[in-house]
């Protein structure tokens, strides 16, 4: 049985949680406080002790994009990686730059001082002139990237406040996300929060 060390709040975990449940994988989730983290998650994930962490049969793996491709892999069906070698590529490779979208939404969640919203702003409409033309992040089919972007997306609105009404290609993107079971979970996970 998968075991998966799990918070809420954590958008990194939301990635995990929704592939499983798109996949039917069964699992175990262990809630974790992120204010008083448990010793044993820094020995499972050090030197940082994040979340997520899968634990299966003794066999540990931390960090939620690798986490998405051993289970893509484990689990194939269904795929959530294009069939296509080019837009599988592209999938991987916007995981891979997610970080051009985490990074300026943790700066201003964090109040740190590169943070603001225009930043912020400004990464949505990045994501706004890719899904120009495309259904999905990565091209004609949802998958990993889609499910990597989502749990920020609706943090944007619920934690930072932002109003995505500007993003028209977003919002029908995420529109047609919501229509996932597993993807409307989540954002119930996130209006409880």
């Amino acid at each position: 049985m998968i075991t998966v060390y799990d918070a809420a709040r954590c958008p990194y975990c939301a990635r995990v949680r929704i592939l499983l449940a798109e996949k039917g994988i069964p699992h175990e989730l262990a809630a974790v406080d992120l204010a008083e983290r448990p010793a044993f998650l820094y020995e499972l994930n050090p030197p940082a002790g994040r979340v997520p962490i899968l634990e299966e049969g003794g066999f540990v793996l931390p960090e939620s994009a690798v986490i998405m491709e051993y289970l893509e892999e484990r689990y194939p069906e269904p795929a959530f990686l294009p069939a296509d070698p080019a837009e599988r590529a592209e999938a991987r490779l916007l995981v891979f730059r997610f970080d051009e979208f985490g990074d300026p939404y943790y700066d201003l969640y964090f109040e740190r001082p590169a943070g603001s919203e225009e930043r912020v702003g400004q990464a949505l409409a990045a994501l706004d002139r890719r899904l120009e033309g495309r259904p999905y992040l990565a091209g004609r089919e949802y998958g990993l990237a889609d499910i990597a972007y989502v749990p920020w997306i609706f943090r944007c609105e619920s934690r930072l406040g932002l109003d995505l009404s500007g993003h028209r290609a977003l919002l029908r993107w995420l529109d047609r996300l919501l229509d996932r079971p597993a993807v409307a979970a989540e954002r119930d996970v996130v209006a409880a929060l």
